[in-house]
């Protein structure tokens, strides 16, 4: 997802899907460990994501914070 997409969504909506992304990147780490990691781009994919969702979060509470 791009950054303006996670900037529509809610704070609650964003760290629902931060969670989700986390666990997802523990399981791909569980993949890669056991060798049955098929889409290594994917990794890489879910650590943007969640810096993404991260950056978005911050900027919505420093918003908030500024009024």
């Amino acid at each position: 997802m791009t950054a303006t997409e996670f900037k529509a969504k809610t704070p609650e909506q964003l760290r629902e899907q931060l969670l989700a992304l986390k666990k997802e990147a523990f399981n791909l780490r569980f993949q890669q460990a056991t060798g049955q990691l098929e889409n290594t781009a994917r990794m890489r994919a879910v650590r943007k994501d969640v810096a993404r969702i991260k950056t978005v979060l911050n900027q919505k509470a420093a918003e908030a914070a500024a009024n």
